[in-house]
């Protein structure tokens, strides 16, 4: 039977990890880290996710300020609120929830976050230096992947590690990650012909699609780590609404190890968030 990575359990550690730090950076007269976070609008999915933020945050002795902007909010005045957040010394992450309205250009939101402050690590600037190996404060999903697979795998050099999904918030900065690793990585993605026959040779798979069910048992081979990303909503046959990854779990009795979903990759995003809020207070602290 396959090893099921328990995702709550790891991102417990580094919560406590993060608190941790945080009670020492206290202690030592500083201020508490401040994360800040912007929400426009009012999806039901992003309340939910922002509520666990908070609740997270304030577990860790994080200051959390939240910004909730009407829907019609113009541009403009989103841009500017993000100028003030950039000039107060006491905020040390900012964060935009996306999705955001239509009339907003994300791109230009997100580029606007001072690179030291974007705990999300989105910005140019940070993709930049995760690319050159140069540090910046790497995406939260593919940090908790990386902390997910060091909990099974000690050593990747030369492991092949193929990567469906080439996503700018999980594929592309995971698959630099596992390159720093000296995994060898080929990053794939729907339309890559032959799917299965390539997962079938991988190492690791890490399936970060958005395709319910899409790898199934036989495009795993005996032995290799499959990390689940995907997260989506759908309707069984009763009419009941449940939460299903990228793959089909129950096929994978021959893998080494496995995350679920839920309980795998999720709990890990906003632990990685906390402990990227706590980077960058830490380097603000130096500059």
């Amino acid at each position: 039977m396959a090893q099921i990575i328990d995702g709550k359990a790891l991102a417990a550690q580094v919560l406590a990890r993060t608190a941790a730090d945080v009670a020492e950076i206290v202690a030592a007269g500083g201020d508490a880290p401040g994360l800040a976070v912007i929400l426009v609008g009012n999806d039901p999915a992003s309340e939910v996710y922002v509520g666990r933020k908070i609740a997270q945050c304030r577990k860790a002795g994080i200051r959390s300020i939240e910004h909730r902007l009407a829907a019609d909010t113009p541009q403009e005045v989103v841009l500017g609120l993000i100028d003030k957040l950039n000039a107060d010394p006491k905020i040390h992450g900012i964060l935009v929830q996306l999705p955001l309205p239509r009339h907003i250009d994300a791109a230009l939101v997100l580029d606007r976050i001072d690179p030291g402050k974007d705990v999300d690590g989105f910005h140019p600037v940070n993709v930049g230096r995760l690319s050159t190996g140069t540090g910046g404060l790497v995406p939260c999903t593919p940090l908790g992947v990386m902390m997910l697979l060091d909990s099974v795998i000690e050593d990747y050099r030369g492991l092949n590690v193929v990567v469906i999904g080439k996503s700018n918030i999980v594929g592309k900065p995971v698959s630099m990650l596992l390159l720093e690793r000296e995994a060898t990585v080929t990053v794939t993605h729907i339309e890559t012909k032959d799917l299965p026959d390539v997962a079938r040779k991988a190492d690791v798979i890490v399936a970060a699609a958005g395709a319910p069910h899409l790898v199934r048992g036989y495009w795993v081979k005996p032995g290799a780590v499959v990390i689940d990303v995907g997260i989506t909503r759908v309707v069984d046959h009763d009419g009941n609404t449940k939460i299903v990854g990228d793959c089909a779990t129950h096929e994978l009795e021959h893998a080494k190890a496995v995350t679920p979903v839920p309980g795998g990759v999720g709990p890990m995003t906003i632990a990685c968030l906390l402990s990227n809020t706590v980077t960058a207070a830490k380097r603000a602290a130096v500059a």
